[in-house]
C-alpha cells in the first residue's frame, strides 16, 4: 500500500466517521418518535410515519441547495479562494432561508391534503396532524440547519456537525420523556423535535461564523451568477431525492393497503434498515467534498482512488450489518412491537435487505462522487427510472398483481438497488465527470 493510498484511507476515515455519527444520532430522532409513539398506539406510529415520509419530501427540496452548496464551496476551497467560499455561504443561506419560509407556508395551508395524499386515514389523522404541524410549517430551521452542516462539510470539517447534533440528540430525547410525562403526547414529541433543531440551527451557525478554515463569515454583494450556479448543480440533486421521495409515498399507499399490520411491520423494518444506509450515508458525503476538493486541486487521480476506496469500506461494513440484520432480526423486531404478525413480518424485511448491502453501499457513494463533481443529472434520470419503474411498478406487479404482498414490495425494492448501483458505477467508470466545470 502506497503512502498516498494511506493518507487517502486516512481522510475518507477522518470525514466519513464524524458524518456517520452524526447520520445515526440524526436517525436516533425518528426511531425515539417511533418507539414513544408505540407507547401511546399503533395508529400514533403510522401518524408520526406518515409525517416522516413528508419531511424526507421537504428535505428533497432542501437537498437542491445543500448538495449544490457542498459541490461550489469544496471547489473554491480547494483552490485556495476564501472569498467565494464566503460567498458561496453567504448565497446559500439566503437561498435557504427563502425556500424554507415558502415550503413551511405550503405545509400550513394545504396541511390536510397533504397528509391524506401520504396515506393517513381517518384513525391516524388525530395523531399525524398536532405532529404534522409543530414539524413540517417551521420547516426553515431543518432547511438552514442541513445548508449549515453542508457548509461546514464543504470545508472538510465533519466534526462540528457532528457535535452539534449529539448535543441536540440528548436535548430531544430529554424534552421528548419530559413532554410525554405531562401528557403532550405526540404533540410534544413534535416540539421536542423542533426545539432542538432550533439550537441545532443556532450552534452551527455560530462555529460557522467564527471558522478559523474561512474568513470570518461577513455579507458579501449578491450575485444572480452564483444564486444560478448553486442551483445547477443542486436542482438535479433535489429533484433526485424528491423522485425517490413521492415514488416512497405511492410505494407507502401501496403497503396501507396491504393492511395495518403490514405497513406498521414496513415502517419499523424501515427505521432499522435506515440505520445500515448510514455509514454509506457517511461515506457517501465525505466522497461528495473529497471528489470537490480534489478537482479543485485539478487531482483527477486522488478523486478516484478516494471514491473507490470510500466503496470498498463503506461494503464492507454493510456487509457486517447485514449479517447483523439477517442474524438478530427477531430481537430487532421485539424491541418495537409485540404483535407477533408485525414481528413475522419485520423478521422477513431484515432478512431480504441484509443480502443488498454492499449495493446500497454502491448507490450512495457513486451518487455522491458523481454529484460532488457536479454531475448530478444522470443520478436523478436513474432514481426515476429506479423509483417509479421498479419499486412502484414491479413492486405493485409482485405484491398485489402476483399475490406476494409486502414481500413482494421489498423484492423490489432489492432490484432496484442492484440495477441502479451496477449503472452508476458504469457512468463513474466513463469518466464524464471529470470534463465538467463548476
Amino acid at each position: 500500500m502506497s503512502g498516498e493510498t494511506k493518507k487517502n484511507i486516512k481522510n475518507i476515515f477522518a470525514l466519513s466517521i464524524p458524518i456517520i455519527i452524526e447520520n445515526i444520532l440524526q436517525t436516533l430522532l425518528g426511531t425515539t418518535d417511533t418507539y414513544f409513539a408505540g407507547k401511546i398506539s399503533d395508529e400514533a406510529i403510522i401518524g408520526i410515519g406518515v409525517t416522516n415520509l413528508i419531511m424526507n419530501i421537504l428535505i428533497s427540496f432542501f437537498t437542491a441547495i445543500t448538495v449544490g452548496t457542498i459541490a461550489v464551496i469544496a471547489r473554491s476551497y480547494g483552490r485556495k479562494n476564501l472569498d467565494g467560499v464566503n460567498s458561496s455561504i453567504i448565497h446559500s443561506i439566503i437561498l435557504g432561508t427563502i425556500l424554507g419560509i415558502i415550503v413551511g407556508a405550503v405545509c400550513l395551508v394545504f396541511r390536510r391534503p397533504i397528509l391524506l395524499l401520504s396515506g393517513a386515514d381517518a384513525d391516524s389523522i388525530p395523531y399525524a396532524m398536532p405532529y404534522y404541524l409543530i414539524v413540517s410549517v417551521p420547516c426553515v430551521i431543518l432547511c438552514l440547519q442541513l445548508i449549515l452542516s453542508s457548509c461546514l462539510r464543504a470545508i472538510e470539517d465533519t466534526k462540528i456537525p457532528m457535535y452539534v447534533t449529539g448535543a441536540s440528540n440528548i436535548i430531544k430525547i430529554l424534552m421528548s420523556v419530559l413532554f410525554m410525562k405531562l401528557g403532550m403526547g405526540v404533540f410534544g414529541l413534535g416540539l421536542s423535535t423542533t426545539l432542538s433543531r432550533l439550537l441545532g440551527m443556532a450552534a452551527l451557525f455560530f462555529f460557522l461564523k467564527n471558522h478559523k478554515r474561512i474568513k470570518k463569515l461577513s455579507f458579501c454583494v449578491l450575485a444572480k451568477k452564483e444564486f444560478s450556479t448553486i442551483l445547477r448543480v443542486g436542482i438535479p440533486a433535489g429533484a433526485e431525492k424528491l423522485i425517490m421521495r413521492i415514488g416512497q409515498l405511492i410505494y407507502n399507499s401501496m403497503v396501507i393497503h396491504l393492511g395495518a399490520a403490514a405497513y406498521v411491520a414496513h415502517n419499523i423494518a424501515g427505521n432499522l434498515e435506515s440505520y445500515s444506509f448510514t455509514p454509506a450515508m457517511g461515506f457517501g458525503l465525505a466522497v461528495c467534498t473529497m471528489v470537490g476538493v480534489s478537482l479543485g486541486e485539478n487531482n483527477l487521480l486522488q478523486a478516484k482512488e478516494q471514491t473507490n476506496l470510500a466503496y470498498y469500506i463503506s461494503a464492507v461494513v454493510m456487509l457486517v450489518i447485514g449479517v447483523v440484520f439477517f442474524v438478530f432480526a427477531p430481537q430487532l423486531a421485539a424491541l418495537f412491537t409485540s404483535t407477533n404478525e408485525v414481528q413475522l413480518n419485520v423478521i422477513m424485511i431484515l432478512r431480504i435487505i441484509a443480502f443488498v448491502q454492499p449495493f446500497s453501499a454502491l448507490v450512495q457513494i457513486m451518487t455522491s462522487a458523481l454529484q460532488g463533481a457536479g454531475d448530478s443529472k444522470y443520478p436523478m434520470y436513474l432514481t426515476f427510472f429506479g423509483i417509479w419503474g421498479i419499486r412502484d411498478g414491479i413492486g405493485f406487479l409482485l405484491a398485489i398483481h402476483f399475490g406476494l404482498g409486502l414481500r413482494g414490495v421489498w423484492y423490489a425494492y432489492v432490484t432496484d438497488l442492484v440495477i441502479r448501483g451496477i449503472l452508476l458505477l458504469l457512468r463513474f467508470k466513463k469518466g464524464k465527470w471529470q470534463e465538467i466545470n463548476i
